[in-house]
């Protein structure tokens, strides 16, 4: 990888990471309303959005930094993960959240008065390992949205791992 294309993620990352807490800052004390005044109707979706970027990029920096140190920054076409998933990140940190209090994901967040706590925790947990999490909910839409047909063999058509994938829960 390049000197300066290594600079630029690194700037990128930089970035992404401090300028997310900044936002959250300015979103806690009522900066950004007083600027974009529309932003309340969508606030507690950038604490999240804001919580997941910071994971993503503050496990992507890790990572970057890591491989840097390793000399392991040689193959192009890796570099892409340090621009894009820090972005996949946010949408998933935010999902995460609307799922879970939805209902869907059986996980109850206690209320506090000061602030969603809990739930932007979670966000920052799904953006720092979100293609973990995206690995959960792959499992749980195969279980889903599982077909029980039976092909010509007289089985459903799926492997051993998917008929394992069933036993395993979400967490």
């Amino acid at each position: 990888m390049q000197r300066w294309l290594k600079a630029l993620i690194l700037t990128y990352l930089s970035l992404l990471f401090f300028g997310s807490f900044v936002a959250v800052g300015g979103l806690w004390t009522g900066k950004v309303e007083e600027w974009l005044p529309f932003v309340s109707d969508i606030e507690i979706f950038l604490y999240y959005f804001f919580a997941g970027a910071i994971g993503g990029s503050l496990r992507h920096l890790y990572m970057f930094s890591k491989n840097y140190m390793k000399g392991e920054l040689t193959d192009y076409r890796k570099w892409i993960m340090y621009v894009f998933y820090p972005i996949f990140a946010t949408g998933t940190a935010v999902i995460s959240v609307t799922l879970i209090q939805s209902g869907f994901l059986f996980i109850e967040f206690a209320e506090y008065d000061d602030g969603p706590l809990a739930q932007i925790s979670i966000a920052f947990f799904v953006g720092f390992g979100f293609n973990r999490f995206l690995a959960k909910l792959s499992e749980l839409s195969k279980n889903i949205f599982q077909s029980n047909k039976k092909d010509k063999n007289g089985d459903n058509g799926r492997t051993e791992n998917e008929d394992n994938s069933e036993q395993m829960s979400l967490f």
